[in-house]
């Protein structure tokens, strides 16, 4: 018996992973107390804090100085040339692995805690958390509409530092909390015999937190000029959506359905939100004109940006002019996604019907939030 054995049977994985979350924080926090310049500012702060500080004051940038952050709005070029630690709205290549890493491990810790709770061996609590998933990417439309009432003149409902807890990265633990506390409180009442279905009463919670923040930023849009409202893009991106992911879901049941076999519709809605962030994503880079909203959006994935770019140099001047070039981004989630249905089959459901649950969640919200942002964004016209 190895170690780990030895500590899991001891004391339980639960406790084990509480005592590994605990340690790691107060490690991190030792190391930049410890070496506040190599630990904080140039890694932490760097890559993970100051990125999430700049978005949250609109800032083209912000760069740490000897009294502390100071966000710019111009000259981040020259404050690079200088020297100086600077950090971007965005997303690194070193920011993505570290946030990849955390997610791994936040699942190792979720996991455990539905397994003491006994609970998510039902497929049905899959579709009590997508209006979460879409509640994420609302929540961030209205740190988004915070920014252009500020660049308005207009003094916004929620404001820095509070504004900061609805920004990607740290959007994703905000969400995650809420749903907590919804599933807890939900399972409570079931136990107690108040509510029928702790999962159905799960996914009410969402879907009214979902209405009231879509009637917040439609409000927002009729009677604010600093948003508008933009239905077009709503619709396009959820109808190309819908078509091309219930299409794939057609083809694979009539004529490969060893790949629908073991999620079903679950894996219908895994292709349907990634579809919706890549739609998004072709629509927002190179179709907004087609739709005539005066708007222009960049990516800030690494990802996304190599593939335009990529596309760019290769595809020839004609072909880029006539249909853009960010479509290879919509095909590659597409394959991406309907890869990962097709290696949950029966046997992976079977064998491990909680850890497969979690991982299709976490699956389906990667590609859902973040393409539901993209697409409240441009629908609203902020």
């Amino acid at each position: 018996m190895n170690t780990y054995e030895r500590l899991s049977e001891e004391y339980g994985p639960a406790r084990l992973w509480v005592a590994s979350f605990v340690g790691i924080v107060v490690a991190t926090a030792g190391a930049a107390v410890a070496m506040p310049t190599r630990v904080w500012d140039r890694f932490l702060w760097h890559y993970f804090w100051g990125p999430v500080y700049a978005d949250a004051k609109a800032a083209s940038c912000a760069v740490m100085t000897d009294s502390g952050p100071q966000a710019l709005y111009q000259g981040c070029s020259a404050a690079v040339e200088s020297g100086a630690i600077v950090a971007e709205p965005g997303y690194t290549i070193v920011s993505e692995i570290g946030y990849m890493l955390i997610l791994v491990y936040m699942l190792v810790g979720v996991y455990l805690l539905l397994e003491r709770l006994e609970i998510a061996e039902d497929p049905n609590l899959y579709f009590a958390f997508v209006p979460f998933m879409l509640l994420g990417g609302a929540l961030r439309v209205v740190e988004d509409g915070t920014d252009r009432a500020v660049g308005a003149g207009v003094e916004p409902l929620v404001q820095y530092p509070l504004s900061s807890v609805i920004i990607s990265p740290v959007i994703y633990g905000t969400v995650f909390l809420m749903t907590l506390v919804s599933l807890l409180a939900c399972l409570e009442l079931d136990r107690r015999g108040v509510v029928d279905s702790y999962y159905r009463a799960t996914a009410g919670v969402g879907v009214a937190l979902v209405v009231a923040t879509m009637a917040y930023l439609t409000m927002g849009a009729l009677t604010t000029d600093y948003s508008t409202l933009y239905l077009s893009v709503l619709v396009s991106t959820v109808a190309i959506a819908s078509v091309l992911s219930y299409g794939l879901y057609w083809l694979f049941e009539n004529y490969a359905p060893e790949v629908n076999s073991g999620t079903g519709a679950i894996g219908l809605l895994v292709i349907w939100g990634h579809a919706i962030d890549g739609v998004a994503n072709v629509i927002l880079a190179d179709w907004l004109d087609a739709l005539s909203v005066p708007l222009t959006y960049y990516p800030k994935h690494p990802a996304n940006a190599f593939i335009i770019s990529t596309t760019e140099a290769l595809q020839p001047a004609g072909l880029t002019a006539a249909i853009g070039t960010s479509w290879p981004f919509l095909f590659v989630k597409l394959a991406v996604a309907s890869l990962v249905v097709w290696l949950f089959n029966d046997e992976f459901l079977d064998e491990s019907p909680r850890y497969a649950l979690l991982l299709l969640i976490a699956v389906t919200a990667v590609g859902l939030g973040p393409g539901t942002r993209d697409m409240l964004r441009a629908t609203f016209g902020i």
